[in-house]
């Protein structure tokens, strides 16, 4: 079996593995100005997506063009976040030599998907003798529908853990698959942190947003669409806390709804989703309350473009505000530069911004000791280290501990 990483590797973002030329496993865009893709088109004979983020899925449409119909096989969640992802990269990218699909590729993954459960191992096309793979996706707990994927070609079992997580989160529960494997492609985002207990962080924040509430402030929390956005109406509900929910996410949250058997809890999102205050952004509904004393859960969560646009020139000016990042901020994205330069740029101008930014880790990934936990079951096979800022030393960590692990770049072939 030859691996072919096209994107992920030491870095995050734009995910892209090639498993002997025939089979991809994820297709993503990483979030950056100008947006970054796979470093080459390939022509798979059949593709399989972890999950819906668009690191891993956003630019599998570009996948259809022209007389190419490889099949697209995911999870039911996943299917639907992928077209929701693809459609508003169209409405920031589209007719610009920036998006590489259209509308047209878009609409034939109607034609070419299949989705499948946890657990049901299924036929894959390809093979380096045409033989073709036999796959299994199974329940990472990264967010709704997110998979390990299990390839077997008969020789080799390999296993792309996708982003994972081992400790439950309140929209869904911890992974707790381990399949034999004798190659694992692992995910490394947080190989160099240790999460605060969940509960802690849950009730900082909640008490940070309350407080600022009462002292007359706005909150506006910047949240991804998929998953990040549903665990703070979540944690809101929790907390007695009634936010505004804005943009994707409000969408999204309903998509869910349909797909009880993928959540952890879905009473509890229903009364979580009945909760909340959506916004239509009509007639000037969100500078009206960006006035008031509210806390705002809004798209995007890197800050890259949607409503929270709107928000921040409203709020940046008056520091009883607060802006809560709550997910990971890729280099060059305008949530790094705001986390770590208090600016931010809005309308081609950059602002310096006064509001409090405070920073809160409600990561949907293992962190260091959730990822030994994991690999712990895969001391006999060989480990490859992608989707992270410091996959090189992750991986050197690793040989010290005494396993068979590296860190392809990208572009790189390596044979397992």
């Amino acid at each position: 079996m030859e691996l072919e990483f096209l994107g992920g590797a030491r870095e995050v973002g734009r995910s892209a593995l090639l498993v002997d030329d025939t089979l991809l496993i994820d297709y993503g865009q990483m979030a950056a100005d100008p947006p970054r893709y796979p470093v080459r088109d390939p022509e798979p004979a059949a593709v399989v997506v972890s999950h819906g983020h668009l690191d891993h899925v956003g630019a599998v449409p570009a996948l259809l063009k022209g007389d190419r119909r490889p099949a697209v096989h995911w999870t039911p969640p996943t299917g639907e976040f992928a077209r929701t992802l693809a459609r508003d990269t169209l409405k920031l990218q589209g007719n610009t030599p920036l998006c590489p699909f259209g509308a047209e590729h878009v609409a034939r993954l109607g034609e070419v998907e299949r989705r499948h459960g946890y657990g049901d191992a299924f036929p894959v096309a390809g093979g380096v003798d045409g033989g073709g793979y036999e796959v299994t996706l199974l329940s990472a707990g990264h967010i709704p529908g997110s998979a390990h994927v299990l390839v077997d070609d008969g020789d080799t079992r390999l296993l792309y853990t996708g982003d994972f997580h081992t400790d439950d989160q309140r929209l869904v529960a911890r992974t707790t698959a381990r399949p034999d494997a004798d190659v694992v492609v692992c995910e490394s985002t947080y190989a160099d942190v240790s999460h605060e207990a969940r509960a802690a962080v849950e009730s900082a924040w909640a008490d940070s947003v309350e407080r600022t509430v009462w002292e007359g402030g706005t909150v506006v929390a910047p949240a991804f669409a998929i998953g990040r956005t549903q665990e703070l109406l979540l944690v809101a509900a929790a907390n007695d806390l009634t936010p505004y929910a804005d943009g994707m996410g409000v969408g999204v949250t309903e998509t869910l709804r349909r797909y009880p058997e993928f959540l952890r809890d879905p009473d509890a999102l229903r009364a979580a989703a009945g909760g909340a205050r959506s916004v239509t952004g009509r007639d000037g509904q969100r500078e009206r309350i960006a006035s008031e004393n509210a806390l705002i859960v809004t798209t995007s969560g890197m800050l890259a473009g949607g409503p929270v646009h709107t928000y921040l020139p409203e709020i940046r000016g008056d520091p009883t505000n607060l802006v809560t990042l709550t997910g990971y901020q890729v280099a060059g994205t305008p949530g790094r530069e705001l986390q770590e330069h208090g600016r931010l740029e809005l309308n081609g101008r950059v602002r310096p911004v006064s509001a409090r930014v405070e920073s809160y880790d409600f990561s949907a990934h293992a962190d260091r000791e959730g990822l030994a936990s994991f690999l712990d079951a895969y001391r006999d096979s060989r480990v490859l280290v992608n989707h992270g800022d410091r996959c090189e030393a992750f991986a050197e960590d690793l040989r010290e501990d005494g396993f068979a692990a590296s860190a392809p770049a990208v572009g790189e072939r390596v044979e397992v």
